[in-house]
């Protein structure tokens, strides 16, 4: 059973019993087994703690304590110098950092020498720091800096390979995770409110993820959504605290990113917290480059749930279900916009997913039969578009493509297109097969 410190039952219950496998699955009545992390500390101060929860994962020196200047600043300095007291200590301050494979590459040499690494940081440092660390065979441990990204606790890290294509890679989970919310609420607002963007996208990957699993039988848990759900709607009541640095927002949103990342391990899928609206921030990742405003990956995330509610809400207002025609993979335009050494990668996973005649009519003969249950369904999972849009405005997140500062008609472009790169069929699919996708991607601005 993994060792739980319950620092503040007020910010760690549900996680402790969800990590200790003491939780029991509402479905089934059984307990579910534990989640792969040992410690989960959440508490509005960890100051001089560090080296006691450090030493109480087995970490021993000599330690990497790695940051980059901002992160480092914010807390790895101090982190470095309690470490000190247990021995020797090497400070790794990484200069704007990037969570591509060349920076894994490097940080898993350097990573090397070192017995423990610490990771002291949000996004990009955990996930180099996590996939690094499982290539060397060992173990890590992180202090949160910001709540900026639900990936904390999740078992993969989204990285950008060598041929420029952003994926999730399977990862390891931290064996100690702590979140100083102080440091935390200290941090600049917008960091916080990304993270608020990136939690904003359950309703519409739920959405999604519930109609792939009805139409195409693709998997569906439960499980992520009974334990994030109930903390959810508290944070989105305390929205505007996250652009005042309140802690109480913060610690919500904490949680809220922390349970989402352990519903992976429930699952071993992202597909509860990521569809296609993640792939829309994917694919300005992807493919902005020097039209790249410099957003972070949950401003994106949230812009982008605006857009997927707005497609779904499309389809689901109405009575008459939608009729798919084959899909029309085009190889040469995704090597146009893509590059063909990505669009080589694209492209099967998309012909997974792609209708050909047969399978157009039986997918229209099975959503005409299901379509009152299975939009009744969706609408149950679904928050108004006014309702996320004025949660989201009042955390102080960008809304629209030109307020994340994308260029409105390459946002337009990778609503029209971010559904070619992966095989997960959304919403956005149907749009794109019954033909009507086009028209509602020029309606976003």
């Amino acid at each position: 059973m993994a060792d739980i410190v319950t620092d503040d039952a007020r910010w760690t219950a549900l996680i402790d019993d969800i990590c200790a496998g003491t939780w029991v699955n509402p479905l089934t009545g059984k307990r579910f087994p534990p989640a792969p992390y040992d410690q989960i500390v959440i508490s509005e101060s960890l100051r001089g703690r560090e080296a006691e929860l450090v030493a109480s994962r087995g970490f021993k020196p000599p330690f990497a304590v790695v940051s980059d200047h901002n992160t480092h600043r914010a807390m790895g300095e101090r982190v470095a110098r309690t470490l000190r007291d247990l021995g020797p200590v090497t400070e790794i301050v990484l200069d704007k950092p990037y969570a591509d494979m060349p920076t894994v590459r490097d940080l898993t040499e350097r990573l090397a020498p070192f017995e423990s690494a610490v990771a002291v940081g949000s996004g990009t440092i955990n996930d180099l720091v996590k996939y690094a660390t499982m290539q060397n065979g060992r173990g890590y441990c992180i202090f949160g800096t910001a709540g900026s990204m639900n990936g904390y606790t999740s078992t993969t890290a989204s990285l950008t390979l060598d041929s420029g294509l952003k994926v999730s890679l399977p990862a390891q989970a931290p064996s100690g995770f702590y979140v100083d919310l102080e440091t935390c609420a200290a941090a600049p607002a917008w960091l916080n409110a990304a993270g608020f963007g990136d939690c904003l996208c359950r309703s519409v990957a739920q959405i999604d993820w519930w109609m792939s699993h009805r139409m195409l039988g693709t998997l569906f848990r439960h499980e992520p959504y009974i334990i994030e759900i109930p903390d959810e709607v508290r944070l989105m009541e305390l929205a505007p605290g996250i652009a005042t640095g309140d802690i109480e927002a913060v610690g919500t949103l904490f949680r809220v990113l922390t349970l989402c990342g352990l519903g992976v391990s429930m699952t071993g899928v992202s597909n509860h917290g990521s569809m296609a609206e993640h792939q829309i921030s994917h694919y300005i990742d992807c493919f902005a480059r020097d039209r790249h405003p410099g957003s972070v990956h949950g401003q994106q995330v949230g812009v982008a749930s605006l857009t997927m509610a707005r497609v779904q809400s499309h389809f689901l207002d109405r009575d008459s279900p939608p009729e798919v025609r084959p899909t029309q993979v085009d190889p040469e335009g995704m090597a146009a916009r893509m590059g063909s050494d990505i669009a080589e990668q694209c492209e099967p996973l998309y012909r997974k997913k792609a209708f050909d005649t047969e399978t157009a009519d039986a997918f229209n003969e099975k959503i005409r039969m299901i379509w009152p249950d299975l939009r009744e369904e969706c609408r149950a999972m679904a928050i108004p578009v006014d309702e996320l849009q004025g949660c989201l405005s009042a955390s102080g997140a960008p809304i629209t493509a030109q307020s994340l500062g994308v260029p409105i008609a390459f946002y337009r472009e990778a609503v029209r297109h971010a559904h070619e790169m992966r095989d997960r069929f959304s919403f956005a699919d149907i749009a794109c097969d019954s033909g009507v996708l086009d028209d509602l991607a020029a309606a976003e601005v």
